[in-house]
């Protein structure tokens, strides 16, 4: 008689595109095991196993903390009477009583790890960059079975107490693998994130003028520059990214895991924007590259001098990012997981 493995659930976080890319190179590796879990996933994820979740935004500029005056320490979104937050609840608990998974891997969301974890299922919790030492972080990690970083453990902050870090996977490579193409000669290309963006089209304007022995490519929503120099294209929003930034001489990008872990298995030469975000993620991921010799640090792009830039980024040594990187990071990280998921855990 043959027994039905049971599922892997793998909770989707929905500000930005890195959560959904790097959860669908895992689901891929492990064909028939991971159901993913989230919001506007249908369309996003091929013919991967997936559940669309009921929305949980109070606004369009979700960032994980709400408005409410008063909070337990171990939350960071919990606002009151909010029935997308009721429903999707109500959906999350009705798949693990009906589905019986053997484990949830949590990308990312204090408050869904700790939901898992009263339903009695072990949890998976991915811990990104930034200064995560606050309470709801601390306990969340420690409530978790394991940790997962998709980074190398080089590019860890050095806040991270040594037990969390001790129970920490590091997973670098955890992203769609474009062919290897070769760069375009004087290509510098922009890749502006879906998680939050202001920088104005004035600045790439600038920056193209700045430097105009060079064609620049700006991938992402911005709006045209009153004025746009000849060797500027803004290209909106593209489906191939990787493959993009595989064929750049250059790149320009914030210091989101997606972008970072795709700049690092195509070995180019990279500017680093850090973007604001909660924690300063990507201030201590973008220092972190800094600190390995893989990126170049530029913290104010609207006063930058982008030709002593590009030159800079020219002299990055391949090697320091190849150290960075493993091609063969999502199948290992999926077996890692059936593993963890097959044997099962101490009670």
């Amino acid at each position: 008689m043959t027994v039905r493995a049971r599922p892997i659930g793998y909770y989707v976080h929905h500000h930005g595109t890195g959560h959904r890319a790097r959860a669908a190179a895992i689901a891929a590796a492990a064909p028939g095991r991971v159901v993913l879990l989230g919001t506007g996933l249908a369309g996003q994820v091929g013919d991967l196993a997936h559940i669309d979740l009921p929305d949980d935004r109070v606004d369009d500029a979700f960032a994980g903390r709400d408005a409410a005056a008063t909070r337990p320490a171990a939350l960071h979104y919990a606002p009151l009477d909010h029935a997308g937050i009721r429903a999707r609840v109500a959906a999350i608990t009705r798949w693990i009583d009906e589905a019986a998974p053997a484990l949830i891997v949590i990308d990312v969301s204090v408050e869904m790890a700790m939901l898992a974890r009263i339903a009695s299922v072990p949890t998976v919790v991915v811990r990104l960059s930034g200064d995560r030492t606050d309470p709801a972080h601390l306990a969340c990690f420690r409530g978790a079975t394991a940790l997962l970083s998709p980074f190398a453990a080089a590019l860890d902050d050095p806040l991270i107490p040594a037990d969390i870090a001790a129970r920490t996977r590091y997973a670098p490579g955890l992203s769609p693998r474009a062919f290897a193409a070769p760069a375009r000669p004087r290509q510098v290309t922009v890749i502006l994130g879906t998680g939050g963006n202001t920088l104005p089209a004035s600045v790439w304007a600038d920056a193209a003028r700045a430097v105009p022995d060079h064609d620049w490519l700006v991938l992402g929503h911005v709006a045209a520059p009153a004025e746009s120099p000849a060797n500027l294209t803004l290209a909106g929003w593209v489906d191939d990214v990787p493959a993009r930034i595989a064929r750049a001489s250059v790149v320009i990008g914030g210091a989101g895991d997606g972008v970072v872990s795709a700049v690092l298995q195509a070995r180019r030469p990279f500017i680093c924007l850090p973007e604001p975000r909660p924690y300063d993620e990507q201030v201590g991921k973008a220092a972190a590259l800094a600190r390995a010799g893989a990126a170049i640090v530029c913290p104010d792009p609207v006063h930058a001098d982008w030709p002593a830039l590009v030159a800079a980024a020219r002299g990055i040594d391949p090697a320091a990012q190849g150290a960075l990187d493993d091609p063969d990071g999502s199948a290992r990280t999926a077996a890692w997981l059936i593993d963890l998921a097959d044997r099962g855990f101490p009670a």
